[in-house]
C-alpha cells in the first residue's frame, strides 16, 4: 500500500515543494484539492473555447494554471500551460480543442490521484 507521499510522487508531483506551501498539512491540502474539483474553471475554459472567446479562455486558463500550480499538480499544470501562452498572445489555433482535451485527461488523472489520496488506493 502506498502512502500520501508515494502516491503524490508517482503522479509526477514534487511532494516536498508542495507540502512546504501547505506547511506539511496533508489534510488542508486535501480540503483544497477537493475544492478544485468543485470549481467551474475547467468548464469555463471549455465554454470560452467553444464560443471562440479567446480573452475569456485566457482568463479561465490562467486562473486554472495558478491554482493547479500551487497545488503541485505538475502534469495538469503542464497541460494547462500549453494552452495559456498562445491564448495570452491572442493566437488563433486549430489545436485548441486537442489542447483542451489534454487538460481534461490530466484533470481525470488528478481526480484519480485525489481518490487515491483519500484512501482508495491505501490501507
Amino acid at each position: 500500500m502506498q502512502g500520501f507521499k508515494e502516491l503524490f510522487e508517482a503522479y509526477g508531483a514534487d511532494y516536498q515543494a508542495t507540502m512546504n506551501r501547505f506547511m506539511g498539512n496533508e489534510a488542508m491540502y486535501m480540503r483544497l484539492l477537493d475544492m478544485l474539483f468543485r470549481d467551474t474553471g475547467l468548464s469555463a475554459l471549455g465554454a470560452a473555447l467553444e464560443a471562440n472567446d479567446l480573452s475569456a479562455a485566457f482568463e479561465a486558463a490562467h486562473a486554472l494554471k495558478g491554482v493547479v500550480g500551487n497545488m503541485g499538480l505538475t502534469p495538469l499544470y503542464n497541460a494547462v500551460n500549453a494552452i495559456v501562452e498562445p491564448l495570452r498572445a491572442g493566437e488563433r489555433h486549430e489545436d485548441y480543442p486537442s489542447l483542451y482535451q489534454a487538460i481534461q485527461i490530466e484533470f481525470q488523472k488528478a481526480d484519480r490521484l485525489r481518490e487515491g489520496l483519500k484512501g482508495g488506493d491505501r490501507a
